[in-house]
């Protein structure tokens, strides 16, 4: 990772403090180290390029590819796929 050179002052209940002090002292580290690998989770860096494989994911059609497969079952597995792009990225 690159040298710090931001810095970012935030307000937070007891509660969320609370559970990123104590993962903190799981980990041996800092809150700060907490919260920058949080960021890191929730916006990756390659969010666009994630975005547009899984796009490119649920616009395959994988019955070209295995003559047997159960329709079904991939419309469900597609619907739930697009449900969490559409919570994740909106």
């Amino acid at each position: 990772m690159s040298t710090m050179e931001r810095r970012l002052q935030i307000l937070l209940d007891e509660q969320r403090y609370q559970r990123i002090a104590a993962e903190a002292d799981r980990r041996g580290g800092s809150v700060a180290s907490v919260v920058r690998d949080a960021i890191d989770l929730a916006f990756p860096p390659n969010q666009d390029l994630r975005a547009i494989a899984v796009r490119k994911l649920l616009a395959h059609d994988p019955s070209s590819e295995v003559p047997d497969l159960d329709d079904r079952a991939w419309g469900k597995t597609r619907e739930a796929m697009e449900d969490e792009l559409i919570a994740r990225f909106s």
